[in-house]
């Protein structure tokens, strides 16, 4: 059984992830407090946990806020992203573990369903879970360290495009998926190659989602009708 200070972690990673709680939101220690039936030190443990992860900003004399997403993140985000998926891949073709491969094989079953069942939190979290895992498999910290901090903002913008339902979106899904069996199948085949080949499809394919975030539909005249 969970206790209290592992519920308030888990559930504001989520909360996070899946942006409930938005970029730059003030989180405040004793709601917090009061919300998990804990004192402030516990709740304080949690919000320096999530700080070292990248998930949250402590200011001095003005408490935690969730960690931004501004022009210049994004910038670096597109910059390196691909980079460092594609070093982690390498690394893990290699070095993975056969108990890891297990897991990763669980998550993308998690993955599989909440994608079929439109279920936008758990499409967040088990995304972020199989990349995660990933990065595990590489057994290199550095790198684990920078992925876990693009997987924040990866997860985050992804969340928005699986709350949508439209056919176009739902077709990016299924191969998004579909991508994840490709990772899997080119683990087991410990071929380096494949891995990199389908980083560089899964890219695209999210770079297409995020930048249809970022820049919006133009607008029509149909808009300034009233």
């Amino acid at each position: 059984m969970r206790n209290g200070k592992s519920v308030l972690y888990e559930d504001l990673k989520r909360q996070i992830l899946s942006m409930e709680l938005d970029p730059d939101e003030y989180l405040d220690e004793l709601r917090l407090s009061k919300s998990y039936s804990l004192s402030r030190t516990p709740v304080r443990e949690v919000l320096q946990r999530l700080a070292g992860e990248g998930y949250v900003v402590l200011q001095e004399n003005k408490g935690a806020r969730v960690a931004s997403m501004n022009h210049s993140t994004m910038r670096n985000f597109f910059l390196v992203a691909p980079m460092i998926y594609a070093a982690i891949g390498r690394l893990a073709v290699n070095n993975y573990k056969q108990k890891q491969l297990v897991e990763l094989e669980s998550v993308q079953e998690d993955f599989r369903k909440a994608n079929e069942e439109g279920n936008a939190v758990a499409m967040t979290v088990s995304n972020n879970r199989f990349h995660e895992i990933i990065g595990e498999m590489s057994g290199n910290v550095y790198l684990q360290a920078s992925l876990r901090r693009l997987l924040i903002d990866h997860s985050r913008i992804g969340s928005i495009f699986y709350n949508q339902n439209s056919g176009d979106m739902k077709a990016r899904m299924d191969k998004a998926v579909a991508h994840h069996d490709g990772f899997i199948a080119a683990i087991k085949e410990r071929d380096q190659e494949a891995f990199v080949d389908l980083v560089s499809q899964h890219w695209v394919l999210s770079r297409e989602r995020m930048e249809m975030f970022v820049i919006p539909q133009p607008l029509t005249p149909d808009n300034f009708n009233i």
